[in-house]
């Protein structure tokens, strides 16, 4: 990703962090005219692929940004659509959630890495005579009743009549406002490991794993046996894994995460390679208001939770969506009203699938046992969730 040069000295939306979320919002001024700056202090965009589903209603919301479909197509022809969520106790399935009922354009869950979400918002941002302001580190934010002033580490400033924080979990343009971030965070870490892989369920479902030991959420990704660092072996196929451990290692190696699908799949899974993993800590949190001002707040900036329903990236980019249109409406008091509601109901249902999950002892896990295939065997419960996790209900 090259540099542009010269940063303007004034701009009507500066836009700080180039992730999907900011490139969302890039992209729907862009389509309504609207000048802006996005910065970001990366010199280039992550080649690790991080969120890895993109579900239905984003997918919604790229066909709302290029009503030619190719946004939405350019995207799907990188991934792999799933129909099936299924939830497991280890390797005992307990419940299954379809996507192929659903009343949308796109009846699935798209499995792509985020490198290639950005890269297509890129392609598009550029095709609409914008691009990315790289590296540029924002280091200081003032508002007064004129506009906003962003200061950059090299020294550069820029002024703006709005500026807008998608700057992620440790935001500058957060901290400036003084907005409060509500939530705590989870006790165990987890771990995130994109591995080459013969797993018995296959590459047709995303499945959500209970267990003593914590949740393990399987989801495959595209691409084949090539490019792993482990074991060589150059079988299966790849597939993201991603699990609360009590204590996890800082770079969890080849040999710690067989041995953790070795205790939780009970021998579905044959691990051939690791291609790459990371240990983080999850937090949910909401932003206390999205808006001080002139800054306002979108993506990880306002709103993290557990990975549990791959909703995260999601979330952001139809935060970037709606901020952009309510930029170009003029209906900003309208942003917060819309897209905070959004932010918690979905902070809440991560959580409780996390704490379902993760049940301690016997008579707990055996009670959520028994009852989720009850529950599942109902058309309006599956159906429910089917539509909480394609995110279709926040049109």
């Amino acid at each position: 990703m090259t540099s542009t040069p010269v940063l303007p000295s004034r701009t009507e939306v500066a836009i700080v962090g180039a992730g999907p979320t900011g490139l969302a919002l890039a992209v729907t001024l862009a389509e309504a005219g609207v000048d802006f700056v996005l910065l970001d202090r990366q010199a280039e965009g992550a080649n690790t692929s991080r969120a890895a589903v993109v579900h239905a209603r984003t997918l919604e919301v790229f066909d709302e940004l290029d009503p030619s479909g190719a946004l939405s197509a350019g995207l799907v022809a990188r991934g792999i659509p799933v129909s099936r969520f299924r939830i497991r106790d280890g390797a005992r399935p307990l419940a299954a959630v379809d996507f192929d009922g659903l009343p949308t354009a796109h009846p699935y869950a798209l499995m792509v890495p985020q490198y290639e979400t950005e890269a297509v918002l890129l392609s598009r941002l550029r095709a609409l005579g914008g691009d990315v302001h790289r590296p540029r580190e924002v280091t200081s934010v003032t508002q007064d009743a004129d506009g906003v002033t962003l200061t950059t580490a090299a020294g550069e400033t820029l002024h703006a009549a709005y500026a807008v924080g998608a700057d992620g979990m440790h935001s500058t343009v957060r901290a400036a406002a003084g907005i409060g971030f509500t939530g705590s965070a989870y006790d165990e870490s987890f771990v995130l490991a994109d591995v080459v892989m013969d797993w018995a369920p296959g590459p047709s479902e995303v499945s959500l794993a209970f267990g003593a030991a914590g949740l393990t959420v399987i989801a495959p990704l595209p691409g084949n046996g090539n490019g792993g660092v482990g074991g060589g072996g150059g079988a299966g196929r790849r597939y993201r894994i991603v699990a609360t451990v009590a204590e996890a290692p800082p770079s969890p190696d080849l040999a710690f995460v067989r041995a953790l699908l070795a205790q939780r799949l009970r021998g579905e899974a044959r691990v051939h390679d690791l291609v790459w993993s990371s240990r983080f800590r999850i937090h949910h949190r909401v932003a206390d208001r999205y808006r001080a001002g002139r800054l306002l707040l979108a993506g990880d900036a306002a709103h993290v939770h557990s990975p549990a329903g791959g909703q995260g990236m999601n979330t952001g980019i139809q935060d970037g969506y709606a901020l952009g249109r309510a930029l170009a409406d003029g209906e900003l008091d309208a942003y917060e009203a819309r897209r905070r509601p959004v932010a918690q109901r979905v902070v809440a249902l991560t959580d409780r699938m996390t704490r379902v999950a993760t049940a301690r002892g016997l008579t707990r896990r055996a009670l959520r046992n028994t009852l989720l295939p009850v529950l599942a065997r109902i058309p309006a419960f599956r159906n429910r969730l089917a539509r909480e996790l394609a995110e279709l209900d926040y049109r």
